[in-house]
C-alpha cells in the first residue's frame, strides 16, 4: 500500500519521492528520540533535495507522517488519530532536519505548543551534508510564559536519551495539573477571544455579556483576550501570531475550547479549527446552543433546528477532521445536531420540512388568535433584554409560576396569562423570547413568526434592567430590533426593572424614569403605578 507523503513534492525526481515514502518502513526504538540510523537517512535525504524533511513517530517508534518540507520549515499534517487533550500529550515527536545549524525556530516551538507534541526535534546538517547538531525541545507543565523547555544541543550518538519515560514522566505531572483544573461535570473550560475594530470598550461590554453567555450554556471561563485591530483578519481573525499566543495561553489554563465573539466564516472556521487542537465555535454557535437546550415546545423545538441547520449549511463545503470538532456537546447539541459530513441535500430537505411544519403550526395560532379577537381582549405584549425581568414581572401580575431565573434565555417559547385589572377589565399578557445584541439571523428568521405575534400586541411593555450597567445600550438594541419588525409604532410603556438594586441617589439618568414607569418585578407592592397605567392605555386604546 502506497504511503502518503505529505507536504510538497512538486520538482522531486520520482527516486527521490520513493527515498522519502521508504521512511515509513523504519522503525526506531521507544526510548530513543530517533534511531542513529534513520537520523543520518534524513540528512543525506534532505542535502540532495536541499528541502527540509519531517516524519512523525508515536511511542512504539512507528513512523506514522512522512514531511516532505521547503527549504526553511515543514507544514505538520492533521493527524485525526491522534488528538491531544487537556492533561495529555499528542504521543507524537515530530523529527526534521534543518539544512545548516539553526536551533528550534519559534515556529518550531509554537507548533510544540499548539499541537501538545511528546517531542520536537531539528537534526541539522554540516556544509559537506554531515550530521551536525540536534536540538530538541518538550512541553513542561508550569504555567510560565513559555511552556516548552528547549535542551542542550546534542549529537545524533546522544538520541538515546530515555524518551519514553521522560515523556511519561511529563504526562504524569500534566495530568496531576489538570486534575485541578478540571471543569465540573458537564461543563468545559472556554478562553475566550473578542477582535475590534472600534471602541475597546464597547468590546469588552461585550465580552462581558458573552460570559453570562457561557455561564448560562454550563461553560466555565479561564481566560479572556480583547485585541484591537484595524481591520479583522479574514483566516484567523486576530492573525496567525496573536492566534498562536492567545492559544497558548489557552493551552496553560487548561481550556478545551475557544469561543469568539463574533459570527465566523466558514473560511474562518475552517483555518482556526485545522490550526489548534480543540473545540472551536462562535458567539452564534454559543447562543444557538442555549436555545436548544431551552426550547420546551415542539413549536421551539423546531425553529431552533431551523436555525441551527440554516447555520450549519454554508459550512458543510468544508469536510475535513478538524470541522468534525465543531460538533458535539456544548455548540453542537440539541435537535439539529449534525455531523458535518452529512450529504448538503439531506439538509436542504430537512430545512424545508421544518419551515412547513412551523407554517402549520403558525396557522394553528392564526385560529386562535381569531378566537381571542372574537372575545375582544386586548393584549399587552412584554418585550426586553434577555435578563431584564420579564418571566418575573408576568408571574408577579398573573400570580403564574413560568420559568423565571437570573441567567440569559430562561424564557424561550412565549406564554400568554389573563390579567383582570381592578375595573373588572381583562386583557391577555404575553412573554416573549429575550432580545440580545447582535441577535443571530438565523434566529431572528426562525422566530421570524413567533415575533410577529407581537404586531397583535395593543401595548408594548418594554421592560429594561436598570441594574445593569449597559441598560441604555440593551435598550437600544431592543428598540433597532422592534423596529426592524415594525412595531416602532405599537403604543410602548417603558418598564425600569430591578429599582430595588440601584442606589437612585447614584443613578445618573433620572430624566428617563420619567418617561416610564420604575418598579421592582419581584415585590408586588411595587407595581400599583404600573397596573393603573396599563389600565389607562388600555382604555384609551382604539381595541
Amino acid at each position: 500500500m502506497k504511503q502518503i507523503v505529505y507536504g510538497t513534492t512538486t520538482g522531486l525526481k520520482n527516486t527521490q519521492i520513493k527515498r522519502i515514502e521508504n521512511l515509513y518502513s523504519l522503525k526506531s526504538p521507544p526510548e530513543f528520540i530517533l534511531d542513529p540510523e534513520i537520523a543520518r537517512e534524513m540528512v543525506e535525504i534532505s542535502h540532495e533535495i536541499r528541502r527540509q524533511v519531517g516524519i512523525l513517530v508515536n511511542r512504539s517508534g512507528k513512523v506514522i507522517s512522512v514531511i516532505a518540507g521547503e527549504p526553511h520549515r515543514i507544514v505538520i499534517p492533521v493527524t485525526p488519530d491522534h488528538m491531544a487533550i487537556p492533561g495529555r500529550l499528542k504521543g507524537l515527536r515530530c523529527i526534521h532536519t534543518h539544512l545548516q545549524d539553526e536551533p528550534l525556530t519559534r515556529d518550531d516551538l509554537t507548533d510544540l505548543a499548539l499541537l501538545r507534541l511528546d517531542f520536537i526535534t531539528a537534526l541539522c546538517l554540516t556544509p559537506d551534508g554531515q550530521p551536525g547538531p540536534v536540538y530538541s525541545g518538550h512541553i513542561i507543565p508550569d504555567e510560565t510564559l513559555d511552556p516548552f523547555q528547549v535542551l542542550e544541543p546534542s549529537t545524533i550518538e546522544d538520541l538515546d536519551n530515555d524518551c519514553q519515560n521522560r515523556i511519561l514522566a511529563l504526562e504524569s505531572e500534566l495530568s496531576r495539573n489538570n486534575a485541578l483544573h478540571k471543569p465540573e461535570s458537564g461543563r468545559e473550560n472556554a478562553f475566550l477571544i473578542n477582535a475590534t475594530t472600534t471602541d475597546p470598550r464597547e468590546a469588552h461590554a461585550s465580552m462581558e455579556e458573552l460570559k453570562e453567555l457561557c455561564k448560562t450554556s454550563r461553560i466555565q471561563v479561564v481566560g479572556t483576550a480583547v485585541q484591537r485591530r484595524k481591520s479583522i483578519d479574514s483566516k484567523f481573525v486576530v492573525g496567525k501570531g496573536k492566534l498562536s499566543s492567545l492559544v497558548i495561553r489557552a493551552i496553560q489554563q487548561y481550556s478545551t475550547m475557544l469561543v469568539f465573539d463574533r459570527e465566523l466564516s466558514p473560511s474562518q472556521i475552517r483555518s482556526i479549527a485545522d490550526f489548534v487542537e480543540m473545540k472551536v465555535i462562535d458567539r452564534t454557535q454559543l447562543i444557538l446552543d442555549i436555545f436548544a437546550k431551552q426550547a420546551k415546545s415542539r413549536e421551539g423545538k423546531f425553529q431552533v433546528e431551523l436555525a441551527q441547520m440554516e447555520y450549519l449549511l454554508p459550512k458543510l463545503s468544508t469536510k475535513n477532521t478538524a470541522m468534525s470538532r465543531l460538533t458535539g456537546g456544548i455548540g453542537g447539541r440539541g435537535p439539529g445536531e449534525t455531523k458535518l459530513e452529512i450529504n448538503r441535500r439531506r439538509v436542504r430537505d430537512r430545512i424545508a420540512r421544518l419551515k412547513k411544519e412551523i407554517l402549520k403550526i403558525r396557522k394553528q395560532r392564526g385560529q386562535q388568535k381569531a378566537r381571542r379577537r372574537r372575545k375582544d381582549l386586548p393584549v399587552i405584549s412584554i418585550v426586553g433584554y434577555t435578563n431584564a425581568g420579564k418571566s418575573t414581572l408576568l408571574n408577579t401580575l398573573t400570580q403564574s409560576n413560568i420559568i423565571a431565573a437570573n441567567r440569559l434565555f430562561a424564557t424561550l417559547d412565549p406564554s400568554s396569562r389573563r390579567l383582570r385589572f381592578p375595573r373588572d377589565q381583562e386583557v391577555i399578557i404575553t412573554d416573549t423570547v429575550g432580545f440580545i445584541q447582535n441577535l443571530p439571523r438565523e434566529l431572528m428568521e426562525a422566530f421570524h413568526a413567533t415575533l410577529e405575534e407581537l404586531s397583535d400586541a395593543d401595548i408594548i411593555l418594554h421592560v429594561i434592567d436598570i441594574s445593569n450597567p449597559r441598560y441604555l445600550q440593551q435598550k437600544e438594541s431592543v428598540e433597532k430590533i422592534l423596529k426592524g419588525l415594525n412595531l416602532d409604532k405599537i403604543p410602548t410603556l417603558y418598564v425600569f426593572n430591578k429599582l430595588d438594586r440601584v442606589n437612585m441617589e447614584d443613578f445618573d439618568n433620572k430624566w428617563l424614569l420619567n418617561q416610564g414607569i420604575a418598579i421592582s418585578a419581584t415585590n408586588r407592592q411595587s407595581l400599583g403605578p404600573l397596573v393603573e397605567k396599563l389600565e389607562s392605555m388600555v382604555s384609551l386604546s382604539p381595541l
